[in-house]
């Protein structure tokens, strides 16, 4: 006897936030930053915040934990709730077990030392048992990969590593919501992953509710269950499934602009959907000039042009009984720009900081433009050499934007209006008038490169660069690098972003616990590693025929060209 079909019952889903007509304006702002929000998330879902730097993105995430306008001062009209509880009435610390908040910048939360007492920190505020407290911490660290640095002290950890434990901090206490503005922006390809991961895990197995605003989309738009674009400028947001919102978003990772450029239907999201319909796509491409394609990419001047500007030998660098870095010697040329790649950790850091004489030899020298440059000081030395370090907001001293700049002009003796006119070319729409403080990420990032860049040094050192840029600012970055790079001037960018290097360096130098490992022209380095290719190579490579089409840009390119 067959039993008769059961018809599946509707699944109404929770809303787990929910804001109502929501509109924040700071304090002597001309207007909005966020206006007239109207916007469910339901439990479990993984929602994907994006849109152009200082749209309001972090604003939109800040409302959900009660820091704004609790913490940050201004006026929100309208209504947040969470869980059933209006933020209004509940300021982050009456929400901290419901939502766990991580900042762009991993060190503004740390209260503790070490690793495993900064994991337990917020389970004590809370009053948690402490037998599962120790289970808790313990989870963590595996869960994100933080076992061998439970007791490590917090400023020894580096960018991508204090990351995943600030991601840990909130974790341990079991919120409903998480919040992660930009969670892996610091990160290396690997580690990236690997929190992806984690994060997956959190929303399917254990219910959690994600709401996630990244600039890397080409890291985290596949795992998404919606996207939410925050144009900024007081337009409404665009809300909708990736795929659909992705079909004509004005922010598209590689993946995307490539199904765009091919004219792929649906768009794909990830590296495995387009490799499924790039048949056609390589068949045109292989019928181009493989020559072609080299051409695209960035090259510096020709060796008769080149002096080296920067060289090092036999380099070992401590941090007390540990070596960072361990006999690296190379030269640094006119007119390069040189990828610095590894995982977290490596020694990029280190390694720039020794170049601009931060870190002392233990053996070794450091030559700069013929200068030791530990001997240089003041306007010598920002003329020689520039570094805009990870944490960059430590060269923002200025009560405004327009200061950091006439300053900058004044330490460079440049002519007033110099670092101003750069910052314009990155970030056109900022208020001279603002404290740095009040700008985005992504802008305070902007400032920074800008008083870098306005000495127009023989070389320059920038440390993840484009963390915190939209893909705009990024462009209109490498627009501008690329005009110092043919001006004569070496650039060394250490970054994870694989993106970027495939847009603008013409070397990649790979580090791995201290030592160089890879170094050579990118296409050659990059194509051959699975953690450091870009989108492009890895959907349009073959096992007999490594892509050499590195960015959508060189694939327009070249499909024009045989047309």
């Amino acid at each position: 006897m067959s039993l008769p079909p059961v018809s599946p019952t509707p699944v109404n889903p929770t809303p787990m936030i929910r804001w109502e007509s929501v509109t924040v304006t700071y304090h002597d702002a001309t207007r909005p930053t966020i206006e007239d929000i109207d916007l469910t998330i339901n439990e479990g879902e993984l929602a994907l915040v994006i849109g152009p730097t200082g749209s309001g993105k972090s604003t939109l995430l800040r409302t959900i934990n009660g820091l704004v306008p609790h913490f940050t001062g201004g006026t929100l009209r309208g209504r947040v709730v969470v869980d059933g509880r209006d933020t209004e009435g509940h300021p982050p610390r009456e929400l901290a077990d419901v939502v766990g908040y991580v900042a762009q910048d991993p060190r503004s939360g740390f209260v503790t030392d070490t690793v495993e007492e900064e994991l337990a920190y917020t389970m004590e505020s809370l009053g948690i048992a402490p037998v599962v407290m120790r289970r808790r911490v313990e989870e963590t660290l595996d869960l994100l990969g933080l076992t061998d640095l439970r007791s490590r002290p917090l400023g020894m950890l580096s960018g991508g590593q204090r990351q995943r434990v600030a991601i840990g901090s909130v974790l341990t206490a079991a919120p409903r919501v998480l919040v992660l503005d930009e969670p892996t922006s610091a990160l290396d390809p690997g580690a990236a992953e690997e929190v992806l991961a984690a994060v997956q895990r959190l929303v399917h197995d254990l219910g959690i509710t994600v709401v996630l605003a990244e600039h890397r989309l080409e890291r985290v738009v596949e795992y998404a269950d919606r996207v939410i674009v925050v144009p900024g400028g007081g337009r409404p947001l665009i809300v909708g499934e990736p795929t659909v919102v992705m079909e004509t978003a004005p922010i598209a990772p590689p993946v995307v602009r490539l199904g765009r450029i091919a004219g792929w239907s649906p768009i794909p999201l990830s590296v495995r959907d387009a490799r499924r319909v790039a048949g056609d796509l390589r068949a045109q491409l292989h019928a181009v000039d493989a020559q072609h394609a080299s051409s695209t990419h960035p090259t510096p001047p020709e060796a008769a042009d080149r002096s080296a500007l920067s060289v090092t030998r036999d380099l070992f660098v401590a941090h007390g009984s540990h070596f960072a870095i361990k006999g690296v010697s190379w030269q640094l040329h006119a007119g390069e720009v040189v990828a610095l790649m590894g995982r977290n950790g490596a020694g990029k850091s280190t390694f720039l900081g020794s170049l601009v004489g931060l870190h002392a030899a233990t053996r070794g020298q450091v030559d700069v433009a013929g200068s030791d440059p530990r001997s240089l000081r003041g306007a010598e030395l920002v003329r020689t050499i520039g570094l805009v370090p990870q944490e960059f907001t430590d060269l923002l001293t200025r009560s405004t934007v327009a200061d950091e700049c006439h300053d900058a002009d004044h330490d460079a003796r440049v002519p007033q209006g110099t670092t101003a006119a750069i910052l314009s070319d990155l970030a056109p729409d900022i208020d001279p008038a603002t404290h740095p403080r009040d700008l985005s990420e992504g802008q305070r990032l902007s400032l920074a490169l800008a008083v870098v860049l306005s000495g127009r040094p023989p070389v320059i050192c920038l440390d993840e660069p484009t963390r915190g840029l939209d893909y705009d600012t990024k462009e209109r970055l490498v627009t501008i690098l690329r005009r110092i790079q043919h001006e004569g001037h070496a650039i060394v960018v250490a970054t994870h972003d694989v993106e970027l290097v495939a847009e603008l360096a013409t070397r990649v130098v790979i580090l791995a616990d201290g030592e160089i490992v890879a170094d050579g022209p990118t296409a050659d380095v990059v194509v051959s590693s699975p953690l450091f290719a870009p989108q492009a190579a890895k959907i349009l490579s073959t096992p007999d025929a490594p892509a050499r089409w590195l960015t959508p840009s060189a694939v327009m390119s070249a499909l024009g060209d045989a047309s």
